[in-house]
């Protein structure tokens, strides 16, 4: 069960990391954002992080409509690839593509402090 959660773990990070990296580009204009490789690669560590999280669930034994704090991160997943498409794909204007972008940052610091917490407030309960 360890190795499944580091492989997890690992996939948050370069998941993480590659949004930094893709938002950055972004905001810069670079090329980079257009190859292939910055295009495929997020897919691959993403698909590999949700697959993860499934067979962490199935071993664990756990269901998700038993776990507020599962149904917040779900939730707030939605939001966050959302405004990563926004972000990375569908705005215009790179006001509306940097806002999206660091709106994302946000719930993806969100998402990870509900894991943390297994609260559904998240960093807020460290606010308080």
């Amino acid at each position: 069960m360890e190795w499944l959660k580091t492989i997890h773990v690992s996939c948050v990070i370069l998941s993480f990391s590659g949004f930094v990296l893709r938002g950055i580009w972004m905001l810069n204009d670079s090329p980079r954002l257009k190859t292939r490789w910055s295009k495929v690669l997020p897919h691959l560590i993403d698909t590999t992080l949700l697959i993860s999280a499934l067979l962490m669930l199935y071993v664990m034994n756990m269901s998700v409509l038993q776990n507020d704090w599962l149904i917040a991160k779900i939730s707030a997943l939605f939001i966050y690839i959302l405004l990563g498409m926004v972000a990375l794909k569908y705005a215009r204007t790179k006001k509306v593509r940097g806002m999206a972008w660091f709106m994302g940052l946000i719930v993806f610091i969100y998402i990870a402090s509900v894991a943390l917490t297994k609260s559904i407030a998240g960093f807020l309960i460290w606010i308080y």
